[in-house]
């Protein structure tokens, strides 16, 4: 039985994202938490994505095993958020809601010069 408590980082640069998704599904099966590959595969290219797109080049990503599989992502954009509806025609605008749709709780933490997003995921009780 895989210890609960673990977490791992990535310091994800410019233009990194798919790394950082590679990298994000290969923590999950090393944990045993195969069934959340595709939901923490989505949530980080997401958060990644917004990191690079609005914060400087480097964003810190981690992933935490305790009780849930928390993501976070930490970027050098102090702004908050917005979870936007994007209509059919729009482009983009739809990161935080397919963040909010697969995780059972996000939200964000703001510390000086830094923001961090987070999502949490629930593990079943057999691991």
């Amino acid at each position: 039985m895989p210890t609960l408590n673990r977490e791992t980082t990535k310091i994800v640069g410019l233009f990194l994202v798919p790394s950082a998704r590679e990298w994000a599904t290969r923590q999950p099966t090393a944990w045993e938490l195969d069934e959340l590959l595709f939901p923490t595969e989505l949530i980080v290219s997401e958060l990644a994505t917004n990191a690079i797109r609005y914060g400087r080049p480097l964003a810190e990503l981690r992933l935490i095993r305790h009780h849930v599989l928390v993501c976070e992502v930490t970027d050098s954009n102090t702004a908050q958020p917005r979870l936007r509806r994007a209509r059919t025609t729009d482009e983009g605008g739809r990161g935080l809601f397919f963040v909010a749709q697969l995780a059972a709780r996000w939200g964000c933490r703001h510390g000086q010069n830094h923001k961090t997003i987070w999502s949490e995921q629930p593990i079943a009780r057999a691991h």
